[in-house]
């Protein structure tokens, strides 16, 4: 039984983790020939302030990419 575990900061809708859950399925069936019904995906979200890269949390990064023009 595969079991997918998903950190993903908050603000993605219900619709969009729907629509990730099913393209993870299909991939995950596809290349572990399985079936559907055994994969799980667990998804854990975090506030944007406890979630960083390179050092800086999510309004942080927005703020330097702004700067940069990115």
């Amino acid at each position: 039984m595969p079991i997918i575990e998903m950190h993903l900061a908050e603000g993605r809708t219900a619709e969009q983790k729907s629509r990730m859950a099913v393209a993870v399925t299909e991939a995950v069936c596809l290349s572990l020939q399985c079936p559907a019904e055994t994969v799980r995906i667990l998804i854990t979200e975090h506030a944007r302030d406890g979630f960083y890269v390179a050092g800086l949390d999510m309004a942080q990064r927005a703020a330097k990419q702004r700067e940069q023009g990115q």
